[in-house]
């Protein structure tokens, strides 16, 4: 699962990353609001642990604009404060669950794991690039209606490109967001996992282009038709 932090305390987001990464899960971070936000805008994350107190832009902001945008992402917010005005405010504005600070890594794995599990209406639509079919939600690709295979890694890569599309996208972003803190990934992996979906791309209107020095670059030659919404959490 791809997860985002967002907190100002370095010592406890380091903390926070380096657990769910030995769970296995792909783990960024941000140490700012407004920063945070921007990724928000145009990066999709299974969960998200939001600390309130942040500096630039507050928690609260970034729960209102993010459910103002129609996300459903899962929402974890910690918060020093034990006021519960504070909780409760933070429940109304969007946030799933609540864990004040300080907390027992096993708490915030639980509840992290319970977040998970809950079914998602956002990211589980249906993208069409002509007679190339994207379902987000099976995590299929057809081509023409026949299945491409694409493995759980080369699917996430596609995902990647996907958030990405039309900017150009670093290695070292697609190597944070493809492998595990722990994964022992081989120096040209990236370069192998780009060339295995771009042979199955072909004949798709998808095209992957490599940026020399600085990423790849995933485009279209058709627009992307309406995606369909999956039914609302319950």
């Amino acid at each position: 699962m791809r997860i985002l932090v967002i907190e100002d305390d370095e010592d406890l987001a380091d903390a926070i990353v380096r657990r769910l990464r030995r769970l296995g899960h792909a783990v960024d971070w941000q140490n700012d609001g407004l920063s945070a936000d921007g990724v928000l805008q145009y990066e999709t994350f299974d969960l998200v642990i939001l600390d309130i107190g942040l500096p630039r832009m507050s928690g609260f902001d970034i729960l209102h604009r993010l459910r103002d945008r129609g996300s459903k992402t899962p929402v974890l917010a910690l918060t020093a404060r034990i006021d519960i005005e504070d909780r409760v405010h933070a429940l109304d504005t969007g946030a799933d669950d609540y864990l004040a600070k300080p907390f027992d890594f096993r708490e915030l794995e639980a509840r992290c794991r319970a977040l998970l599990r809950r079914p998602i209406a956002q990211a589980t639509g249906v993208q069409r690039f002509g007679d190339l079919t994207i379902d987000s939600a099976a995590r299929q690709v057809t081509l023409a209606g026949q299945r491409i295979d694409l493995p759980k890694r080369e699917y996430s890569l596609l995902e990647i490109l996907l958030a990405g599309m039309n900017r150009a996208v670093s290695k070292s972003e697609i190597a944070n967001k493809l492998f595990a803190f722990d994964d022992d990934a081989a120096p040209n992996a990236i370069e192998v996992y780009i060339a295995r979906l771009r042979r199955k791309l072909e004949g798709s209107p998808l095209r992957i282009e490599t940026q020399r020095g600085t990423g790849y670059l995933l485009t279209a030659t058709e627009e992307a038709d309406s995606v369909a919404s999956a039914p609302p959490r319950a």
